[in-house]
């Protein structure tokens, strides 16, 4: 228990550069008090006392705004930053240097018993308003952009952004996990890349168009009026999309 609350005191120093001491965080930090009496609840869980458990889970709720149910699993070293409006159902597992923003829902789908919320691997952080659903596996050191759902497991070192969340790989680069403006706008760059192929398909149109006037009157064409190649943005929309079977999002 003292091990736990030692890593969680050194991770919201670390991260939270508002921290301006550990009385101040034991004091003031809602995210922190919800994870002590979780630690407490989850005890009396696993001693199969699960009311006892429920009712010191509901008073941890309406004390801080976090509801996180007894039989959850949660590492050390987690943070839930400012923690309103969080939810962490029965089944979820989060692991070690995890970072949850406040609104933050590890749900679970359908009416199912056993494991139906997800999990998360070591220093995942997920975003303000993110929805994480379902017995699903989020690798480690992934960033899961705010307001966004997750439905299918994530790979490691993977940013996963949008409604439903689709992935995107940041091939080695590190990126602080504070820096929520550095989440890449996937959409964005997908309708500009369909703009473009719009622009370029309607000139190549027009190009056909000139080569079949030529040749209903007559003459020879100067240059071939061969149509444009899939291309690699081409790609990128239909991977966005869903669409490519060799795809995995």
């Amino acid at each position: 228990m003292f091990k736990a609350i030692r890593a969680d005191l050194a991770i919201i120093q670390e991260r939270d550069p508002a921290a301006r001491g550990p009385l101040e965080i034991l004091l003031c930090y809602p995210g922190l008090h919800a994870l002590l009496l979780h630690r407490l609840s989850h005890r009396l869980w696993r001693l199969r006392l699960p009311l006892p458990a429920r009712l010191l889970s509901q008073l941890g709720r309406l004390l801080t705004g976090v509801e996180i149910h007894p039989g959850a699993r949660i590492g050390h070293g987690v943070f839930i930053d400012h923690g309103m409006g969080v939810v962490i159902g029965e089944t979820a597992e989060i692991g070690d240097q995890c970072l949850l923003y406040q609104g933050v829902t590890l749900g679970g789908t359908g009416k199912a018993h056993g494991k139906r919320h997800p999990t998360l691997l070591q220093n995942v952080v997920v975003g303000a308003g993110a929805k994480v659903l379902g017995a699903i596996t989020v690798g480690a050191n992934t960033r899961i952009g705010a307001g966004s759902v997750v439905l299918r497991d994530v790979e490691p070192n993977c940013t996963v952004v949008g409604i439903p969340g689709r992935v995107v790989h940041q091939s080695g680069v590190r990126v602080d996990p504070l820096a929520h403006s550095a989440l890449p706008d996937t959409e964005a760059r997908v309708i500009r890349n369909l703009m473009e192929r719009i622009d370029a398909l309607e000139s190549e149109l027009v190009r056909t168009q000139a080569c079949l006037q030529e040749l209903t009157a007559g003459r020879p064409l100067h240059e071939p009026c061969g149509g444009l190649s899939q291309n690699l943005r081409d790609r990128e929309i239909l991977e966005f999309l869903g669409d490519n079977p060799g795809t995995t999002n």
